[in-house]
């Protein structure tokens, strides 16, 4: 039996254990600019998946993905101690390390947003000038009620 509010507090506290550690234990300076986002936990308690996002050095400098993942890969036995130790459970999870596509996927959605908001308002600015191609106002109205029927009958 699968008991997911188990799950997701060790998943909470594998992420806690796990950002901690890479902050202030583990001395790898390719994790100087990893940042833990997210964990999930299967529902037999055995494997975890913790999500993580690498910053630039600085605002304009590209992060360095490859050499983030590499040190993570180096530091899996050490925080796999670490959480084991820290969570209690008979059984200490298997870490597997992926990178959170979730905040590229935010500045796409964000960037896509800012598109479509400058064409609304290049359409707003050429609506205000326009004027219809027929009549101002096309409907039929109840004192019009003589040629409707000239059209009937």
């Amino acid at each position: 039996m699968v008991d997911h509010a188990r799950a997701a507090r060790l998943a909470k506290r594998i992420t806690t254990i796990v950002a901690t550690a890479i902050s202030t234990e583990i001395k790898d300076p390719r994790l100087a600019h990893v940042t833990i986002t997210d964990c999930r936990v299967t529902g037999d308690l055995h494997d975890a998946t913790v999500f993580y996002t690498v910053m630039g050095a600085s605002v304009d400098a590209e992060p360095d993905v490859a050499e983030a993942a590499a040190g993570l890969a180096a530091a899996t036995g050490v925080l796999r101690t670490k959480v084991g130790a820290g969570t209690g459970v008979r059984f200490t999870p298997t870490l597997r390390f992926e990178l959170d596509t979730v905040p590229d996927a935010t500045r796409a959605m964000d960037e896509l947003l800012a598109r479509a908001r400058a064409q609304d308002e290049l359409v707003a600015r050429a609506a205000e000038d326009a004027r219809p191609a027929g009549e101002s106002d096309p409907y039929k109205h109840e004192d019009d009620e003589s040629s409707g029927e000239d059209r009937l009958g």
